[in-house]
C-alpha cells in the first residue's frame, strides 16, 4: 500500500506491474452487471479541482463512487478560493471535515507534494495533475492500455520490454509526457521524445529518453506506439511555433503518417484533442486508436489507484 500518489518517478518494474494487475482486477468488476464494490464504504474522498477537468474529474468520481466511497467534489469557481483563501486553509477546513482521500489538480507545480506532506491534512493525496509537473494515473492509464492491446487477456504479470514509444508534440508543457517517460522507462520501454526545438524541455540530461526534431524520421523507425500531446495554448505566453498549419504539417498526426506505421502500431492521446492540428480526425477515429480505450481503462485504473492509497492501514 502507498501512502500518496504523487509522482511515477519512484516506481520500479515491479511496483508498477503490481499495479497495473490491480486495476486488471479492478476492470473484471467492471464487466459484471452490479459494478459496485463495498471495498471504501465508510470511506470520504475529496475531489479538489483548482483547473478546469471534465474526464480525469468524472473518472475519479465514478472510480470513487463504484468502490462505495462517498464523494465531495469541489470546484475552486465560486469557492472561498476565488475570495483568496490559500491552499492550506483549503486543506485544514477538509481535514476538519474528516476527509480521508483527496485527489487534487493545480496550475501549481509541486501543489500536491506541497498538500501531501505540509501536515494540512491526514489524507491520502492523489495527483491528478499539478502545472507542468506530473499527472501519474494518466501515465497509469496509458500503460494498462497499451498492455492490454499487446497481450490482451493475458496481461497480468507483464511490462512493456521491448517496445517503443514516441511521444508527439508539446513536452515542454507537458505533465503527461513527463509521467509516461518514467513509468514506461521503469515498465522497460524505450520513449522517444519529439518537438519543435521550442517545445522541447532545455535540459533532459537525466531523463531516460532519446529527443529528437523529425517526427517523419521517427515513424521511419516502426514504433509501436505514437502518442500524440496536446497543443496546450492556455500555458504558452509566447508564440512557440509560426502558425497552427504549419504545426500540423511538420508534427500532426496525418493520415499518411498514420498509415506509414507498423501494421500493429498503436495511436494515443490522453484528450482533450485538437482535431486537424495535432492529429487527424481519420486517424483518431481509426482503429489503431486507443482514444476511448484509454478512457474506459481510466476508471479501472483509478480504483487501483485509490484502493491501493485509502483501503490499507489508514482505512
Amino acid at each position: 500500500m502507498s501512502e500518496h500518489l504523487l509522482t511515477t518517478r519512484g516506481f520500479t518494474r515491479d511496483s508498477a506491474v503490481a499495479l497495473l494487475d490491480v486495476a486488471e482486477d479492478m476492470a473484471d468488476t467492471q464487466r459484471r452487471s452490479v459494478k459496485k464494490l463495498p471495498t471504501l464504504r465508510g470511506t470520504t474522498v475529496v475531489n479538489l479541482f483548482f483547473e478546469d477537468s471534465t474526464r480525469t474529474r468524472l473518472s475519479f468520481e465514478a472510480a470513487a463512487k463504484r468502490l462505495s466511497a462517498d464523494v465531495i467534489t469541489f470546484s475552486a469557481k465560486g469557492s472561498s478560493v476565488s475570495k483568496g483563501e490559500s491552499l492550506q486553509d483549503t486543506a485544514q477546513t477538509l481535514q476538519a471535515m474528516g476527509a480521508d482521500g483527496i485527489v487534487i489538480r493545480h496550475s501549481s507545480s509541486g501543489a500536491a507534494h506541497v498538500l501531501a506532506t505540509s501536515g494540512w491534512t491526514r489524507a491520502g493525496v492523489v495527483n491528478a495533475g499539478d502545472g507542468t509537473h506530473e499527472h501519474p494515473t494518466q501515465a497509469l492509464l496509458d500503460a494498462f492500455t497499451i498492455r492490454k492491446r499487446r497481450h490482451g487477456d493475458d496481461s497480468r504479470g507483464r511490462d512493456l520490454a521491448g517496445l517503443s514509444v514516441v511521444i508527439v508534440g508539446d513536452v515542454l508543457h507537458s505533465r503527461v509526457a513527463r509521467s509516461n517517460l518514467w513509468l514506461l522507462t521503469a515498465l522497460g520501454a524505450s520513449v522517444r521524445l519529439v518537438a519543435p526545438p521550442t517545445l522541447l524541455p532545455a535540459h533532459v540530461e537525466g531523463w531516460p529518453v532519446t529527443t529528437g526534431i523529425d517526427l517523419d524520421a521517427a515513424i521511419a523507425d516502426g514504433p509501436d506506439v505514437v502518442m500524440m500531446l496536446r497543443v496546450q495554448r492556455e500555458r504558452m505566453t509566447e508564440a512557440f511555433f509560426p502558425s497552427p498549419r504549419e504545426y500540423a504539417r511538420l508534427y500532426g498526426l496525418s493520415v499518411a503518417r498514420a498509415d506509414a506505421l507498423p501494421e500493429d502500431g498503436l495511436v494515443m492521446h490522453p484528450g482533450p484533442m485538437n482535431r486537424g492540428l495535432e492529429i487527424a480526425g481519420a486517424v483518431a477515429d481509426s482503429p489503431r486508436s486507443t482514444v476511448l480505450e484509454q478512457v474506459q481503462n481510466g476508471i479501472a485504473v483509478r480504483m487501483a489507484v485509490l484502493y491501493d492509497v485509502l483501503a490499507g492501514e489508514r482505512a
